[in-house]
């Protein structure tokens, strides 16, 4: 794992991507990235992201940051290593609780995809059966990234050699919902999360882990590693509550979820407002 010493013993500052630290059109700003560089390269700040996304589409967003510490990707399962080039640490689901949560899909009619690790840098997304237009639009996006491969049609889905990080599905909220209770009551070797799009609260994403995996975890285990004495995270989405919980101090974007809201230490302007690395470079600053 990569290390630094910069701010040794000081705060690790970790922030949620989409509708937090990106903007509306889901890129980061030129703003954002020129404080960044500064936070990191002159104030000496601990920073990183954590997010639900894989690094085939974290990698290109944070390409002109000049990022140190590992990302958090994937909901958590995994740390990306930005100076190699690499995964590290990541935590796998087993091939039993695989199939029993592909057992649970298959009684509502819907096939997840499966993200499975293919070598130290590359995702593999298998899946079987026809795609939804929302999952057709979704691959559509993503297929032509270099670290991420789309493997459609696979009548072995549920089989392979490499791997498995995360098992995914994006549907409307309320089916998702239903799932993840089912999955929540019968396989206990899973951790289950399911939020609604922040764009359109209809539709939701399901994200199944290995147990014990999540976002919150993954960012004290980072601290552990840089020697930071105190965690502050911004999110706005409500799967950012737990690692918000988890923090000494939790920053929400006022385009935050109510709930997310009123589960955060502060609330400072929106996303689109340049508004989390204002914050951090103000800290530091002072």
């Amino acid at each position: 794992m990569l290390k630094s010493t910069d701010n040794k013993g000081g705060t690790l500052y970790v922030s949620d991507l989409d509708g937090t630290l990106l903007g509306d059109d889901s890129l980061l700003s030129r703003g954002t990235i020129d404080m960044l560089n500064c936070i990191i390269e002159e104030r000496g700040g601990l920073f990183t992201v954590a997010t639900a996304r894989t690094p085939a589409t974290v990698v290109p967003l944070m390409q002109e940051v000049h990022a140190r510490l590992p990302f958090i990707v994937i909901g958590g399962s995994s740390m990306w290593n930005p100076v190699t080039g690499c995964f590290e640490r990541t935590h796998g689901i087993d091939d039993v609780t695989v199939n029993a949560v592909s057992d649970v899909f298959d009684r509502y009619g819907i096939y997840p995809f499966i993200y499975r690790r293919h070598g130290n840098n590359r995702l593999h997304a298998h899946h079987y059966g026809p795609l939804s237009s929302q999952e057709d639009q979704f691959v559509r996006e993503r297929q032509h990234l270099p670290l991420k491969r789309f493997l459609l049609d696979d009548h072995d889905y549920r089989h392979s050699s490499d791997e498995a990080l995360l098992i995914f599905s994006l549907n409307k909220f309320d089916v998702l919902e239903a799932i993840a209770g089912d999955l929540r009551a019968s396989v206990p070797t899973c951790s289950v999360m399911v939020y609604h799009d922040i764009f359109d609260e209809r539709n939701g994403y399901l994200e199944i882990f290995t147990a014990g995996t999540s976002k919150a975890a993954a960012i004290r285990d980072l601290a552990r590693e840089v020697g930071a004495q105190r965690v502050v995270v911004f999110g706005d989405n409500r799967n950012d509550i737990a690692m918000m919980q988890a923090a000494d101090y939790s920053v929400a974007v006022e385009n935050a979820f109510p709930e997310v809201k009123a589960a955060a230490s502060e609330v400072i302007g929106p996303n689109t407002a340049d508004s989390v690395a204002r914050w951090i470079l103000g800290e530091l600053e002072n």
